[in-house]
């Protein structure tokens, strides 16, 4: 009996992202995998009377997009209730934003708005002042957080924390007062940004049910923006294993629309002995499958050796004994076979680091293991041949088209010009890859990454790098599909489309390949596939989306637009949100 593919796309402008056959017009997916690539005839015949067939009119395809560095778990419990300023344009369309949804929002519910943006984004060049928050809501308490360095609450947001001329300041943060003692409603980290997670720990949680919602949500997020994979690299703040229930229900019951491979970030200062010794007992590096396994330890490794996203705060300092315990907790680490990652910002931080590393590696050897940084803005040449020489990797964040304007301000445009050193790297034979960190201290926007990667601009407009420090757009789709494959141990099974590889892919609004540079930014998908199945489509392509479940709460911003900024999708969703009201009046009436 004849094998006939489950999928069939022709008509379109495919990257392969494979070298010897770059771009195709069809290919052909059979179960869960890639079957054939080729021309469009080729493809078409090789259809039987079950096949879906569709027809992308000459739309472009990649690779479905990596994200090697996202914070899905913590983003995802919480995600319904956030309302999200990722590229929103300017100030005044956000305040819109924010109060729409003090209309929807009942007590004692938060309006949550957690990072992914930046004042330079808006056309204004600034946040918004804690009056203008109030007048906007004067009794619903608004959370602002802004990046990872500051927060700003109104007087609601305040009261419900119990803010007030006593409350001391936390270690590593600041509330800040006026002249007679009242707090003003700005919250800063000096460096850490523990102050942030305290304070929204007063906030309402969503119940289990709901958080499983959100999840999914998210996850159609990522799918519209045309990611079908992240490597989550763990947050400090989630506890192990109960964070988790609602990712594994979801993966138990086959619901997750994106693969998924992870870390456990030490969640215990002063016990990541203890945190890392009961985890490697029930956890080995690999368990699960190809949707959602398991990928080490990370970003978190020792909470001493932590420094931060926030280039308004100097670099930090570490003590010999910090180094002590990085050795410790790594030499436990490579002799369970677990792999690592680790957060550092800073030179500083890696050359500490790098010396654990390599008396590790003297003892036990530690070359076998996929092992890397996370950031690694300042890196220095020195330091990228250590890195290089263990057999390490490095993964870039987009924190400087962020906060670039910072970064200048505090080191200069002749250090900015290097930051991270990316050709530098690449030229060393590093394994280079690339993630968000989103969705606090970038957004998880994968476009306003490859625009930076490729542009050197900030989302402020500054230019950080020279031509010859950017990358080209092939180069840059790269380090986010087939480079990232590395950082999971995936390599050759994802991050291209040729045959026997996973069946992920994104037909695109727009060629990313031929747009100027500043429409980057608006791509979105408009159908994507992942594991062989279409797991979001839109425009022309609706027909083949799947019913999905409403979001959880009703007042969730995720029913009103939501998600990262695109101009055509929120005049679209505008427009729908207008016509429901309407079609309520009416039906009032």
């Amino acid at each position: 009996m004849a094998m006939y593919p489950t999928l069939i796309v022709h008509n379109a402008k495919i990257h392969t992202g494979v070298a010897q056959r770059p771009e195709v017009q069809a290919l052909a997916v059979n179960g869960r995998r890639i079957a054939a690539v080729g021309t469009n005839g080729q493809i078409r015949s090789l259809a039987g009377p079950a096949t879906m067939v569709i027809d992308a009119g000459r739309r472009r395809i990649i690779p479905g997009l990596i994200d090697a560095n996202q914070h899905l778990i913590a983003t995802g419990l919480d995600y319904n209730q956030e309302l999200r300023w990722d590229s929103v344009p300017s100030l005044d369309e956000a305040l819109r934003l924010l109060a729409d949804q003090v209309q929807r929002t009942p007590s004692p519910q938060w309006i949550r708005v957690v990072g992914g943006f930046c004042e330079h984004q808006f056309a204004e060049q600034r946040l918004p002042t804690v009056e203008e928050l109030n007048r906007v809501a004067p009794s619903t308490p608004v959370y602002l957080q802004h990046l990872q360095d500051r927060a700003l609450l109104n007087a609601a947001a305040m009261a419900a924390c119990g803010y007030d001329g006593q409350t001391p300041d936390p270690p590593g943060g600041h509330i800040e007062w006026d002249d007679q003692g009242v707090p003003m409603g700005s919250l800063v980290a000096t460096p850490t940004p523990e102050l942030f997670h305290q304070t929204l720990a007063h906030a309402p949680v969503l119940p289990h049910e709901y958080q499983v919602n959100s999840l999914r949500q998210t996850m159609r997020e990522l799918n519209r923006l045309g990611i079908t994979s992240v490597i989550d690299a763990g947050a400090a703040h989630l506890r192990y294993p109960d964070d988790y229930k609602a990712v594994e229900e979801l993966a138990h019951h086959h619901l997750l629309t994106v693969r998924m491979a992870y870390h456990l970030a030490a969640q215990t200062p002063g016990g990541e002995t203890g945190d890392f010794l009961h985890w490697s007992t029930i956890n080995h590096y690999g368990d699960g499958d190809e949707l959602f396994r398991f990928n080490g330890a990370g970003e978190v490794l020792v909470h001493a050796a932590m420094d931060y996203d926030n280039f308004r705060q100097p670099p930090p300092a570490f003590t010999a004994q910090t180094a002590v315990e990085l050795e410790d907790i790594v030499s436990r680490l490579v002799a369970r076979g677990w792999p690592w990652r680790m957060h550092a910002v800073y030179d500083e931080t890696i050359d500490m680091a790098l010396d654990a590393f390599e008396h590790v590696d003297a003892a036990m050897g530690l070359r076998a293991l996929p092992w890397f940084f996370d950031g690694a803005e300042t890196i220095s040449a020195r330091n990228i041949e250590r890195v290089a020489r263990l057999g390490g990797g490095v993964n870039v964040q987009p924190r400087m088209a962020y906060q670039g304007e910072y970064f200048l301000e505090r080191h200069g445009a002749d250090v900015a010009a290097h930051t991270p050193p990316i050709r530098r790297m690449l030229d060393a034979g590093l394994h280079v890859g690339v993630g968000s960190g989103g969705a606090t201290a970038a957004s998880m926007d994968p476009w306003t990454t490859l625009y930076w990667l490729t542009t050197g601009r900030t989302l402020g407009g500054s230019t950080l790098y020279p031509p010859e420090h950017r990358l080209d757009r092939a180069q840059a789709l790269a380090l986010h599909t087939r480079d990232n494959t590395w950082f999971s141990g995936e390599q050759g099974s994802k991050g291209q489309l040729d045959i026997g590889q996973c069946a992920d892919f994104a037909i695109l609004s727009q060629d990313y390949f031929s747009v100027p540079d500043e429409d980057i930014r608006q791509i979105e998908s408009e159908l994507t596939v992942m594991d062989g199945r279409v797991v979001y489509a839109d425009g022309d392509f609706r027909a083949f989306d799947l019913a999905q479940p409403r979001p959880l709460p009703e007042w969730s911003p995720v029913n009103h637009g939501g998600g990262c900024w695109r101009n055509a999708h929120h005049a679209q969703a505008a427009s729908a949100i207008a016509s429901s009201a309407r079609d309520g009046g009416r039906a009032q009436r």
